[in-house]
């Protein structure tokens, strides 16, 4: 079966168009500036050439209808018709407490992420948009959500509550959710295979980091806890993004600097995290390691406070486990930044953690970096959400 993957932001749209028997990615894409001047597709089929192309994208259902046309298209498409593509998996943020695991799309289902807006404002409003589109211009397709929040929904209520009047739950659903889920899922079910160990016998810890950045605790097959709360804008310090913070630093702002919530919420979303920490030098990891070879003092306290946050977390999850197995680097950062894995990793001896720094500096392979006499494993396993959501579909479909 042949499953597309659309992945909805507000002004943008990735897709993959996936075979299921053979995991394979038979093309993939980007739309950009949808809604906004200067649109651009960009088309990469299995066996050919990128193609980007500029051309008007008024609204999402315009944007599907170019990935379908670029699909399906005689000269670089991989199928012939839209028969050929037997589901739709669709990314979606926040799943609340009413979606523990994936789902067909109904209606009923629509109007439930809807209800779930209010708890992720930037990003559930557009994966509506993008099913609603899919749904349009394909209405005998089945299609699937896959939630970011599912998978921490195991996680058991000391876990997950904060330590406000339980009167806000009740009213509000105010809880901790964690996000990245599909890619926590993934990764650690990657990881117990490639050690050909069982899933359900492994405490893993999982480290996302890219410029959104997240930690999870996973325990005998299920998550425990997790970094990222309410909103991913809680826990590791990020791109971005803050991270934790005494809430009252909010108030001591607003009144400092004659800011609004809004504004302020605009500066711990966007202007902090190694940008603000290295004096926007960048929040980049490539600018900021090459700041730190060449001595830059900016870049040196991005990185020791971002390395230094990383590795508390972990502490705390080697806690919240009573011990962990596996520590697994997966995404942009947790992927491609050796420099990081080996400074988050010198926090961490008390774990017995030896690093072989030839494997460290590999990159793009699943694989074990540490020696074969450290007591815990250290992995760099690539991540790979398309796939994991490809796979939920498929599940549900067949």
């Amino acid at each position: 079966m042949k499953i597309l993957v659309i992945n909805c932001g507000s002004s943008s749209l990735k897709f993959q168009l996936i075979d299921s028997d053979s995991e394979e990615c038979l093309a993939k894409g980007l739309c950009e500036r949808i809604g906004i001047d200067g649109s651009m597709i960009t088309y990469a089929p299995k066996s050919g050439d990128k193609e980007k192309t500029e051309t008007p994208m008024p609204d999402h259902t315009e944007a599907i209808r170019l990935v379908l046309d670029a699909l399906t298209n005689p000269k670089t498409g991989v199928v012939k018709n839209l028969d050929e593509i037997g589901a739709v998996g669709h990314r979606v943020v926040h799943g609340g407490e009413k979606f523990a695991e994936s789902v067909l799309i109904t209606d009923d289902v629509i109007k439930i992420i809807e209800e779930c807006n209010d708890l992720a404002p930037l990003h559930n409003p557009a994966n509506l948009i993008g099913i609603n589109a899919c749904r349009k211009l394909m209405p005998n397709t089945p299609m699937v959500a896959v939630f970011d929040t599912a998978f921490h929904q195991t996680m058991p209520e000391e876990a997950y509550m904060y330590g406000l009047p339980y009167e806000y739950y009740k009213k509000y659903k105010i809880r901790r959710y964690g996000f990245h889920g599909t890619s926590h899922s993934y990764v650690s079910k990657r990881a117990a295979e490639v050690l050909g160990k069982k899933y359900e016998d492994l405490k893993i810890i999982v480290c996302h980091l890219g410029n959104g950045a997240s930690i999870s605790a996973v325990k005998n097959g299920k998550c425990v806890d997790t970094s990222m709360g309410l909103t991913p804008l809680q826990g590791l310090i990020m791109g971005t993004r803050s991270g934790d913070i005494d809430p009252a630093i909010i108030e001591f702002i607003a009144h400092k600097e004659n800011k609004s919530i809004d504004e302020i919420m605009n500066v711990l979303n966007k202007k902090s995290g190694v940008l603000g920490l290295s004096d926007n030098l960048s929040s980049d990891f490539r600018d900021l390691e090459a700041g730190y070879n060449n001595g830059d003092e900016n870049a040196i306290r991005a990185m020791k406070t971002y390395c230094y946050n990383v590795a508390k977390y972990v502490g705390a999850y080697v806690a919240a486990m009573n011990g962990v197995d596996v520590i697994c680097f997966t995404a942009g950062v947790g992927e491609n930044g050796p420099m990081v894995r080996n400074m988050i990793c010198e926090h961490l001896g008390y774990l017995g953690i030896k690093l072989d720094q030839e494997l460290n500096n590999k990159r793009g392979e699943d694989i074990a970096i540490t020696t074969p006499d450290s007591k815990t494993t250290v992995m760099v396993i690539p991540t790979n959400e398309e796939l994991a959501i490809a796979r939920e579909t498929c599940r549900l479909v067949k």
